[in-house]
């Protein structure tokens, strides 16, 4: 039995805008192709590079956070200049009166110059993880620790393990890098 040749509708990948991740990691690279494909309802191609955050391993606060984004993004504009965008992503912890909480920051730029960010939501870790990262543990590898994992970053990441997987890192990151666009689905506002 023979089966008819498919036919491929789709662009080809020269006709994509190209995207650049300032990171390797898998987890960030399958959540911005997610959220630009749903964003603006086309196809991208999505490629990352490990751009220094030149801030500390562990951002403390939004301050830093905010600004390992952006060098992530200047940093891998100098390492593919041809790109359509550019993309940093951040992940930092605050402390507060109510314990110490994660987040990230997300940081776009097109080869306009427009640019747009966006925060995740925040959520409070254990104090048993705290107390590691106040130690001078990054928080992957505190997760790694105290839940007895390997390498869990590159996977669903603290609010996948917290949440027991209803929310993984993708998911997480995938809603703010939507809302870091708003600027470029919007351009006559901005």
């Amino acid at each position: 039995m023979s089966f008819p040749k498919r036919i491929n509708f789709q662009a080809s990948a020269s006709d994509k805008s190209l995207v650049i991740v300032g990171s390797k990691n898998p987890v960030k690279l399958d959540c911005t192709n997610e959220a630009f494909s749903l964003a603006f309802s086309k196809e991208f191609l999505v490629n990352g590079v490990s751009a220094a955050s030149q801030v500390s391993e562990q951002p403390i606060g939004d301050a830093e956070t905010l600004l390992g984004a952006i060098n992530r993004v200047k940093n891998s504009k100098m390492a593919f200049p041809e790109a359509d965008y550019w993309i940093g992503i951040e992940g930092g912890i605050a402390t507060d009166e109510f314990g110490m909480n994660a987040f990230a920051w997300i940081y776009i730029e097109d080869k306009s110059g427009l640019s747009g960010k966006a925060k995740t939501g925040t959520f409070y870790l254990p104090k048993g993880i705290a107390s590691l990262i106040n130690s001078g543990m990054e928080l992957g590898h505190a997760d790694d620790q105290f839940f007895a994992k390997e390498n869990s970053k590159q996977q669903g990441g603290s609010v996948g393990i917290l949440t027991h997987g209803v929310v993984d890192r993708k998911a997480y990151y995938s809603q703010a890098i939507i809302l870091a666009l708003i600027p470029f689905l919007n351009k006559n506002l901005f």
